[in-house]
């Protein structure tokens, strides 16, 4: 090769380096900031005088934390709500399970909060806790908030708008006594994988399809492609795998699912993916085109920030 392309290859990479790193910074999230007033919560036994939320790290002091990201879900969070606590009210579960239902406001336009607590009030058995979030922080900040101030031995993450059905609770609950059976960092995700060929797939909407078969297609290439559905709702975190977990989670957008399961591979959590039973429910917030190019721009975001090492973490 002759000596002025040798010059001109080096000089080339020689800029390059730096304009991609700083290319990566400006596209990079800036940290999770949590405001004064997001580290307190109102329940039915305290609806004007905010109480402060416990921390992740403290010792665990129920079974189970329920957390809910919800952002302008005044319609669909009833029935969900209902759902949920008929199932965690039944017999013999109601006996044995200490539970929390942590509903994380994620800046709604509409009356969410509200709608919260009045549906706290209306179910005096449970202990419902709402946090508000000044800003909407995007589904990923919800779920990591809700985490960071859980009481649970383990804690599920569960949509507001009710398309998984609760009760598979169960079968996510025995896979991690099997994975886990003396509280190790275990993750139990809820899996639609079975559904493809069904109708509750075929004839669910378009932009859901789409979205399905284009970004497993990207996983594959990011790492993550051994887990078949990385973005149902519905997942589950023993309390030593989601202290690792969540801390290290900087993603706060649709696709912050993957960057966790990504985190569990990193730390050498184990990771079993359980088919549960979903419908499509309406009103879903995606926008097929906006939120397909996010997701790619974050899946890439991502990877680069954890192959540079910007994005570090450690068992």
């Amino acid at each position: 090769m002759d000596q002025p392309v040798l010059v001109y290859a080096f000089t080339a990479l020689a800029i390059s380096i730096p304009c991609f790193y700083l290319a990566l910074i400006l596209l990079s999230p800036p940290p999770i900031i949590t405001r004064p007033s997001e580290k307190t919560y109102r329940s039915r036994k305290s609806l004007k005088a905010p109480l402060g939320l416990p921390s992740l790290a403290d010792a665990a002091s129920i079974d189970l934390s329920v957390v809910i990201p919800a952002y302008n879900e005044t319609t669909r969070l009833p029935s969900m709500l209902e759902t949920t606590l008929s199932h965690l009210n039944s017999s013999p579960i109601h006996r044995t399970r200490t539970y929390e239902l942590l509903i994380v406001d994620d800046g709604s336009k509409d009356d969410t909060s509200a709608l919260a607590l009045k549906l706290a009030q209306q179910h005096l058995e449970s202990d419902i806790r709402v946090v508000t979030l000044e800003k909407n922080l995007g589904k990923g900040g919800a779920v990591r908030h809700g985490m960071l101030h859980a009481r649970g031995k383990r804690l599920l993450m569960v949509d507001a708008d009710g398309a998984s059905r609760f009760e598979d609770l169960e079968l996510l609950w025995k896979a991690m006594n099997d994975l886990g059976p003396n509280n190790e960092p275990v993750v139990v995700i809820g899996s639609r994988a079975h559904l493809v060929k069904t109708e509750a797939v075929v004839k669910r909407s378009l932009i859901r399809n789409v979205l399905m078969y284009g970004l497993h297609t990207i996983l594959r290439i990011v790492g993550v492609g051994h887990i078949r559905d990385t973005q149902c709702g519905f997942k589950l975190f023993s309390r030593r795998a989601a202290q690792q977990i969540f801390p290290a989670q900087h993603l706060a957008t649709w696709i912050f699912d993957v960057e966790l399961l990504l985190l569990a591979k990193q730390l050498g959590i184990p990771v079993a993916e359980v088919p549960v039973e979903w419908h499509e429910v309406a009103g879903s917030k995606l926008n097929v085109v906006k939120d397909s190019l996010q997701m790619l721009r974050d899946l890439l975001v991502l990877r680069a920030n954890q192959l540079t090492g910007r994005w570090k973490v450690s068992p």
